[in-house]
């Protein structure tokens, strides 16, 4: 059977990894892992993975770091893997432009589709590039659609929810305020940005 895709995959705890790992290759993905930043950099270099899942709070490198990395030299798209939603979390997830963003505890179930739909848009569509100016309807798409990632993994993490169950509140949210999901994801994010910036606090 022939490869779905070649992925990274990074998590500093080995039996989050391990099980990451096989699910995946289960599912028909070649993968690659890495239990910290700094080989997982190395690794991408050495074999270009068309995916990579980040654990975010790992010693040395964070996956910030590795992902910065990722996008600046090497256009490699990526998603986080992370038990943290907080606000500031959420800031830096948004800047760095993941293609989805997912809150542990997780299952291989919720994973799997997440991935496949990560290389099926990556296959309908050319990686974009990071913009230079004003964003194009393509580029624009895209950050719609990883705020909509953003505002689910918002609600997963502050209501304890399933990915399905917070996509069902989010459009649920959309349709008593009469806003498209794209609005209401936005909506949501600005609103947690907001409450993680200084001074924003009435006194």
């Amino acid at each position: 059977m022939s490869s779905k895709g070649k992925i990274l995959v990074v998590d500093d705890d080995r039996l989050v990894l391990a099980t990451l790992t096989y699910g995946l290759a289960q599912a028909g993905f070649e993968i690659i892992d890495a239990d910290n930043g700094d080989d997982a950099i190395l690794l991408a270099r050495e074999h270009r993975p068309e995916l990579a899942l980040l654990d975010i709070r790992m010693e040395g490198m964070s996956g910030f770091d590795v992902a910065a990395y990722l996008r600046e030299y090497l256009q490699i798209p990526f998603m986080f893997l992370s038990a943290f939603a907080d606000e500031e979390t959420v800031a830096k997830v948004k800047e760095l432009g993941a293609v989805a963003y997912l809150v542990k505890p997780l299952d291989i179930h919720q994973i799997v589709p997440a991935v496949e739909a990560a290389f099926a848009k990556r296959s309908a569509t050319p990686a974009p590039q990071p913009p230079r100016g004003p964003l194009g309807k393509a580029a624009a798409n895209v950050v719609l659609e990883q705020t909509a990632a953003l505002a689910v993994g918002i609600l997963m993490h502050r209501y304890s929810l399933s990915r399905q169950q917070a996509l069902a509140r989010l459009q649920a949210l959309s349709d008593a305020e009469g806003r498209s999901l794209e609005e209401q994801s936005l909506r949501l994010v600005e609103a947690t940005e907001m409450l993680s910036m200084p001074g924003q606090i009435n006194p």
